[in-house]
């Protein structure tokens, strides 16, 4: 083999090897999040994370008076950009009410966000459509009539 096509395959297998992490990175909703588990959590913003393949909002809220920290999984960055979402909409110090879906795993501190209210009454979609989440009427491109949610999470 030549210099040249060894240096060729080697690209091709590192090209390979990235977009593979890629993605794994990436999965669709029902491969981690519960449709049958819907949840709402209300808290302070103690953390964001604006990374690919999705953006993270971790909230810490009180349980039995106790305070535990969740992690809110949301749309990609770019996603929420297209939607006028930036890293300074919900700042760190923020009471926000979360509603989405919680991980198959409930000893799992972490779910899936569809929709964040402020006290102020306003309301953000954060997921992101095709996903695989429940029609659940949050999601502007979805149409059509929601879907109505199960009673219970929290």
């Amino acid at each position: 083999m030549s210099k040249r096509n060894f240096f060729a395959a080697l690209l091709l297998v590192a090209g390979l090897t990235i977009a593979g992490r890629t993605v794994i990175a990436h999965h669709a909703f029902g491969a981690e999040f519960d449709p049958n588990a819907p949840i709402r959590l209300q808290g302070k913003v103690v953390r964001l994370e604006w990374v690919n393949p999705h953006t993270w909002i971790h909230i810490e809220v009180q349980k039995d008076g106790k305070p535990e920290v969740w992690m809110v999984e949301g749309g990609t960055p770019n996603t929420l950009l297209r939607r006028g979402i930036t890293k300074d909409t919900v700042a760190v110090g923020t009471e926000v009410i979360v509603d989405g879906y919680q991980t198959k795993d409930h000893s799992l501190k972490r779910a899936n966000g569809r929709d964040v209210t402020f006290t102020d009454g306003r309301k953000l979609f954060m997921g992101s459509s095709g996903t695989g989440a429940p029609r659940d009427g949050s999601d502007p491109t979805e149409g059509g009539k929601p879907v109505p949610k199960k009673p219970g999470g929290r």
